[in-house]
């Protein structure tokens, strides 16, 4: 009796173990279903089998018993991403850049609050950021480069202190670069390269220490640039060009020996940055490969 209870138990767990390897619960696995029809799924280039476990499906990533990553990258995605992303509450890892994803956030994307790592950049996404954006606490990276996004940064972008990247380059983002920025302490990229942004560079931008990459060229920034750029030690790329600034005096404050790339529109600058022997580009930080694939 007992050698048979044993043998029931064991036979629990494995058939337990079994069932969970490849599966997940089925709200997950609906999201995922909703994603493959609302972005066409049978015209990817690598399609999924919707009757093969969900852990065979391309790019999805799973791990104890649950949905973790989806990597969907250049894999020809066309269509809008459907409300229901938000019952991924495990989903750590979000990679669908270069595809041709239209139409609008889903209201419930804010939901993923365990996400590290948001790529959406060369797409077509059009509408707002949302001010919900500060729930995904755990966000190391958050690219949507190369869309047609509109409206204001939130400020919320400001509560991410995990972050490592953000970048929102070529869009119509417009108003003023929010203060809060200033307390993203990881940040070590930082790009709002050609949008509609206006008012002048926060002070609190000078707090970023670990600042490796800050784009801003092709807004409508003004003002001066400030002088609380003379702290950021760890700054190797600054574009600034094609902006409406009226004062450079900050710039002086900065060590002109770190920079791999330096861009201004201002030839008079003292000292003159314009004349340093370094290589020199008019391209902003707008990445087109996936380093990690992430």
């Amino acid at each position: 009796m007992i050698r048979l209870a044993i043998f029931f138990v064991f036979m629990t767990s494995f058939v337990g173990m079994s069932f969970a390897k490849g599966q997940v619960p089925q709200n997950e696995k609906d999201a995922l279903v909703a994603l493959y029809n609302g972005t066409n799924g049978s015209k990817w280039k690598v399609s999924w089998d919707l009757n093969a476990p969900v852990d065979t499906w391309k790019g999805v990533e799973v791990k104890e018993g649950h949905v973790v990553g989806i990597n969907l990258f250049m894999n020809n995605l066309n269509g809008v991403l459907p409300e229901g992303m938000g019952k991924l509450k495990h989903l750590t890892h979000l990679n669908l850049a270069f595809n041709n994803i239209t139409g609008v956030l889903p209201k419930d994307i804010v939901k993923l609050e365990k996400l590290k790592v948001f790529r959406l950049e060369m797409n077509r996404i059009k509408g707002t950021l949302p001010e919900g954006v500060g729930n995904m606490q755990q966000l190391e990276v958050f690219s949507m480069f190369n869309n047609f996004l509109t409206g204001t940064i939130p400020n919320s972008f400001g509560t991410l202190t995990n972050l490592k990247e953000l970048n929102l380059s070529s869009n119509n983002l417009e108003g003023s670069i929010p203060k809060s920025i200033g307390n993203l302490t990881k940040l070590e990229v930082l790009g709002f390269f050609e949008n509609k942004l206006n008012g002048g560079i926060p002070a609190e931008i000078g707090k970023l220490g670990n600042l490796k990459e800050l784009v801003l060229a092709n807004n409508h920034l003004d003002g001066e640039i400030p002088v609380e750029f003379g702290q950021l030690a760890s700054l190797q790329i600054l574009q600034l060009q094609n902006n409406r600034f009226n004062a450079y005096t900050g710039l002086e404050h900065m060590n002109t020996d770190q920079f791999l790339v330096f861009d201004s529109d201002n030839k008079l600058l003292n000292p003159k940055f314009n004349q340093i022997q370094i290589d020199r580009t008019r391209m902003a930080d707008t990445k087109f490969e996936d380093d990690n694939e992430n």
